[in-house]
C-alpha cells in the first residue's frame, strides 16, 4: 500500500495540471510558440484589400482604360521589332505596377498589422531551425489523425460552407440585373460586376473574421493547454533559477566559514572584546588612520563567540563583560564598518578603562 501511495503521487507530481509559469510563457515564445488564428490574417487581408480595391476602383478604372487606348491607337501602328516590342513591355509594365502597386502595399499593412495584433513585436528564428523529428513518419501520421487535424478539417469545411453561402446569396439576390447587362454598356457592367465582387470579398471577409474571433479562441485554449506544467516541473524551474537549496544552503555554509576564518584573523589585532558574557561577543579596534570611530573586527554569537573569547584569550587581547552595549552592538553593527555614533560614549569608556588597564596612556 506505501508503494502504491507513493506511486500515485509520483504520477500526480508529473501530471500537467498547473499553469505555465512567466518564464514558461517566455520560453514558449522564444521558440515561436504563440496563440495565433491564420483566420485572423485572412479576414484582415480580404478586408483591406476589397475595400483598397472600393477606394482605388476608379484610378484603376482610368488607368486600364488608358493602357487599352494606347495599346489600340498607337501600339497597334508600330513594327513589330525587339526594340519596340520591349519598350511596350516596359511601358505596360510600369502602368500594371501603378495598379499593384498600391494593393500589394495594402496587402503587406493587413499581413503585418493582424500578426502585431495577436503576437506583438516578435522575432525568433527557431522555427526555421532543422528539426529531424519532424520528419518522423509515425508523429507525423499522428499529426494527421490528431483530434487538432479534426478541428481545423472541420474548420475548412464550415470556411468554405460559408463563403459559399455568401457568395451564392449575392448572386442569388442579384441574377435578374446580371441578366440585364447584355443591355448595358461595358462600362456600366464593369462598374456592376465591380460592386458585386467587393460586395462579395467584403461580406466574406467580414464573415471570416467573425470566425477566426472563434479559431484564436480555440487556439489560445490549445496553447495553454499544451505549455501547462507539472507540479515537478515548476519545482525543477524554480530550482534552475534560484539554484538547488541544497547547493546554495552548502554555499552559505562555506561563506559562513570563510568569513568566520576571516574574522578570526583579525581579532588579535582588536583592542578589546566586549561579551554578554556567554552569548555575545564583538571584538572592537580604533585606528585613527584608517576611521574617526571605532570599528568592528569580528563578532558573533553562541559557539562563534566562544571561539572569539579563545583567540583574544590566547594573543592577550582584553576582554570585557557588558550585557547591554554586547547585545546592543551585534543588533546594530556590521564586520568591518564604524560602529554607530549611539555607541561612541560607552564603546570609547571600555576602550579608556582598557588603555588605563594597559598602561597605553
Amino acid at each position: 500500500m506505501v508503494w502504491l501511495k507513493l506511486d500515485l503521487q509520483y504520477f500526480a507530481a508529473d501530471e500537467k495540471t498547473e499553469k505555465a509559469t512567466p518564464k514558461k510563457r517566455q520560453d514558449t515564445r522564444k521558440k515561436g510558440q504563440v496563440p495565433k488564428s491564420q483566420d485572423v490574417n485572412t479576414g484582415f487581408l480580404l478586408l483591406l484589400v476589397f475595400g483598397a480595391l472600393f477606394i482605388l476602383g476608379p484610378y484603376m478604372e482610368g488607368t486600364l482604360t488608358g493602357m487599352y487606348k494606347v495599346a489600340f491607337n498607337e501600339y497597334i501602328h508600330r513594327e513589330l521589332t525587339e526594340e519596340q516590342t520591349h519598350s511596350m513591355f516596359v511601358e505596360m509594365t510600369m502602368e500594371i505596377s501603378k495598379i499593384m502597386a498600391p494593393i500589394m502595399g495594402v496587402a503587406i499593412v493587413a499581413g503585418i498589422a493582424s500578426n502585431l495584433l495577436q503576437v506583438g513585436i516578435m522575432f525568433t528564428g527557431e522555427p526555421l531551425k532543422l528539426d529531424l523529428k519532424k520528419l518522423d513518419p509515425i508523429k507525423g501520421a499522428k499529426r494527421i489523425f490528431s483530434a487538432r487535424a479534426l478541428v481545423e478539417l472541420m474548420k475548412s469545411l464550415l470556411k468554405i460552407s460559408l463563403v459559399g453561402v455568401i457568395t451564392f446569396s449575392i448572386i442569388w439576390i442579384n441574377k435578374d440585373q446580371m441578366m440585364m447587362m447584355s443591355q448595358k454598356s461595358v462600362e456600366g457592367a464593369l462598374a456592376f460586376f465591380g460592386t458585386i465582387t467587393i460586395l462579395m470579398g467584403v461580406d466574406s471577409a467580414l464573415a471570416l473574421l467573425l470566425l477566426s474571433v472563434l479559431d484564436y479562441t480555440y487556439q489560445k485554449y490549445d496553447h495553454e493547454k499544451n505549455i501547462r506544467m507539472s507540479k515537478k516541473d515548476i519545482k525543477d524551474e524554480h530550482k534552475n533559477i534560484e539554484g538547488d537549496p541544497q547547493i546554495k544552503a552548502k554555499i552559505k555554509e562555506k561563506q559562513r566559514q570563510m568569513s568566520a576564518s576571516r574574522m578570526m584573523s583579525e581579532v588579535p589585532e582588536a583592542d578589546v572584546v566586549i561579551t554578554n558574557p556567554t552569548h555575545y561577543a564583538i571584538a572592537i579596534k580604533y585606528e585613527e588612520t584608517k576611521s574617526d570611530a571605532p570599528f568592528v573586527v569580528a563578532m558573533g554569537v553562541d559557539f562563534l563567540a566562544l571561539k572569539i573569547k579563545e583567540v583574544a584569550q590566547s594573543h592577550h587581547v582584553t576582554i570585557v563583560e557588558n550585557r547591554s552595549l554586547a547585545r546592543a552592538l551585534y543588533q546594530h553593527s556590521e564586520v568591518d564598518q564604524p560602529i554607530d555614533e549611539q555607541f561612541y560614549k560607552a564603546v570609547a569608556e571600555v576602550l579608556a578603562y582598557v588603555y588605563q588597564l594597559e598602561k597605553k596612556i
